[in-house]
């Protein structure tokens, strides 16, 4: 058990370090505590799903095989909710279309909300938002390689139907939550060998999502975002959607971008983008992950893209305009504490970021004092965020420091360790 007293001892010295620099912890804390994060259900369950698929298709690989993965719907929301009560703060469930409840009497063109409701109504019950995603991969429509922009006509009809039904989805999640649902596009659609026609598919990837777009739904309950990849595995030579065709069309349709981490060349960040992005884009979804020489989606851990993402954020006031979302999938090692860390980490950057004199950073820069700008920098490294966020947990009433983690061992040993 946490000795209260002597974190809260402990917070007060930070708290005084911070106000000489005129920080106030208090308020840091405060608005941290107003940051959902959206958690991926696909962690818990390797990118499964319920329809009964038995392996991942379109470029997505989730590689280990530690044992208690969820099997069920229901087991997967217990583990979320474990999770979760691990993690400080108020979150999201991040779902896709291919979690659905329906027991095989519809295909993904003809989901409905009826088939989500058990989720809706989870998530109700646990004070949790939910965001969404179309599933265009792991399905014979998809085996040809290509979806939303496939020159099959009867195969581009499914998925723009598909789409369609996900709109209305996600906007029954928002409504029903009383928060905006987030509705992700992401396909895999390209070629592995060098095309001839870059072009065309363009040409209809735009044509389809205009028609999957064409009703307008109000963005209090639903927001439309869209997604590129540099490449996938079968589509290393040819990506339809690029970043700069995502670009351009979030910018001339005015939807959301989403910028995945791990969807670029090794040496390009997300954090560079954001500010440029979000002068012609109203909105951003940032997909967090961790590549590792590629879009490998390893764990979340406090590196330095990560900070680096959070002080974007927050240094420019973006958080209003920025939905926060999770996305790796790691099945080598506890698929609970994978959602502990990540999210912990994430939750980590942002307070170090809150926690920085940006207005005292700010002035330095405009006043050309690049030395102090940098001394200040590198002292604020070594302030002791370890003390605010320990307080920080306590105060919600989670596990502090590594305490989570015999949570989370009891949990795999009760539970997780009986699955098969």
């Amino acid at each position: 058990m946490a000795d209260t007293q002597k974190i809260e001892q402990a917070y007060e010295l930070a708290r005084e370090r911070y106000a000489e620099l005129g920080v106030d912890t208090g308020k840091a804390i405060e608005r941290l505590g107003a940051i959902p994060i959206s958690l991926h259900c696909w962690q818990g369950d390797d990118v499964g799903g319920f329809e009964g698929a038995t392996e991942l298709s379109g470029g997505i690989m989730a590689t280990g095989a530690y044992p208690g993965k969820a099997r069920t719907a229901d087991e997967l929301r217990t583990d979320f909710e474990k999770a979760v009560s691990l993690i400080p703060g108020k979150h999201r469930m991040n779902l896709h279309a291919m979690y659905a409840e329906a027991e095989g009497k519809a295909d993904r063109n003809e989901l409905e909300p009826e088939h989500f409701a058990a989720w809706v109504q989870w998530a109700k019950a646990n004070g949790l938002g939910m965001d969404f995603n179309g599933t265009y991969f792991s399905h014979p429509k998809a085996d040809s390689g290509f979806t939303l922009s496939s020159a099959d006509e009867g195969v581009r009809k499914f998925w723009i139907e598909h789409g369609i039904a996900c709109r209305k989805i996600g906007a029954y999640m928002g409504k029903e939550l009383g928060t905006p649902c987030v509705t992700n596009v992401w396909i895999p659609d390209g070629y592995k060998d060098i095309p001839i026609d870059r072009l065309g598919p363009r040409r209809r990837l735009a044509d389809s999502l205009d028609q999957i777009f064409a009703e307008k739904i109000d963005p209090q309950v639903h927001l439309d975002a869209v997604e590129s990849k540099l490449f996938g595995i079968g589509a290393e030579s040819y990506t339809v959607g690029s970043h700069e065709f995502y670009l351009g069309y979030a910018t001339s349709r005015q939807t959301l971008l989403c910028l995945d981490a791990g969807h670029y060349h090794p040496t390009e960040v997300i954090s560079e983008k954001i500010s440029s992005v979000l002068m012609f884009v109203p909105e951003l979804l940032l997909h967090v992950s961790r590549p590792v020489r590629w879009d490998s989606d390893h764990v979340v851990i406090l590196d330095d893209e990560l900070r680096a993402i959070a002080q974007e954020l927050v240094r420019h006031d973006f958080l209003g305009r920025v939905h926060i979302g999770l996305d790796f999938f790691d099945a080598s090692i506890n698929r609970i504490a994978a959602w502990v860390i990540g999210t912990r980490c994430m939750i980590k950057a942002l307070l170090i970021a809150l926690l920085e004199p940006t207005g005292k950073l700010r002035q330095m820069e405009a006043e050309g004092d690049f030395t102090a700008r940098l001394a200040l920098l590198e002292e604020l490294k070594t302030l002791p965020l370890g003390a605010v966020w320990d307080y920080y947990c306590v105060k919600s009433d989670v596990p502090v420091g590594p305490a989570w983690l015999a949570e989370a061992k009891t949990y795999e040993n009760d539970v997780l360790s009986k699955r098969a």
